[in-house]
């Protein structure tokens, strides 16, 4: 068996252990969890001085960014899938979602577009992160593609995780993208 088959079956072995164990979090645990994430990052200086961030809208019992977007000083973006891809589109919470591809809550069809020369930061979902930067996703390949285009590539990115998901090292592949920095529960660690 070649080396990349053996990698992508242990990512899937991987990512299925460590989406159980998220899932079987108490409620009151993920919620103080993700309150805790949400603390580090109002209090870094680059998410404070960032005026549009593209964020995610908590899926599996993914840390909850909710508490951040009644920040209305702040320009908001979310994910819709297209095809392969995703676009950014402007929400507010006072805005209607729709549940889009995957199950996953998005902004709706008609509601604007964000171009990359406006956006400041990413919040990147994971299922893990580790020591080095790079992250475990769902398997779509969705941010890669996003993170790897001329575009997007020079954005600051914060991939988010509940510590027992920020690992000492994860299987790679030669198109995962290293984030530059990392929040959990116990705070933001820089890679860059």
């Amino acid at each position: 068996m070649n080396e990349s088959v053996e990698q992508q079956q242990s990512k899937t072995e991987l990512r299925r252990l460590l989406l159980k164990q998220r899932q079987s979090l108490p409620l009151e645990e993920w919620r103080g969890k993700s309150d805790r994430i949400c603390s580090h990052l109002k209090s870094s200086l680059l998410f404070t001085q960032s005026k549009t961030i593209l964020a995610y809208f908590s899926f599996r019992q993914e840390p909850d960014l909710s508490p951040l977007f009644t920040d209305t000083k702040k320009r908001w973006g979310f994910p819709r899938c297209l095809g392969k891809s995703l676009s950014w589109h402007s929400w507010q919470p006072t805005e209607a979602l729709q549940t889009g591809a995957y199950g996953i809550l998005e902004p709706e069809v008609d509601s604007p577009i964000l171009e990359p020369d406006a956006v400041n930061l990413i919040l990147v979902p994971a299922v893990a992160c580790d020591v080095r930067g790079y992250r475990l996703g769902y398997g779509g390949g969705y941010y890669d593609r996003l993170l790897s285009s001329s575009e997007w590539a020079s954005k600051p990115t914060i991939g988010i995780v509940f510590e027992e998901a920020y690992l000492p090292h994860l299987p790679r592949e030669a198109w995962d993208i290293q984030l530059h920095h990392v929040c959990t529960d116990n705070g933001l660690r820089s890679h860059i």
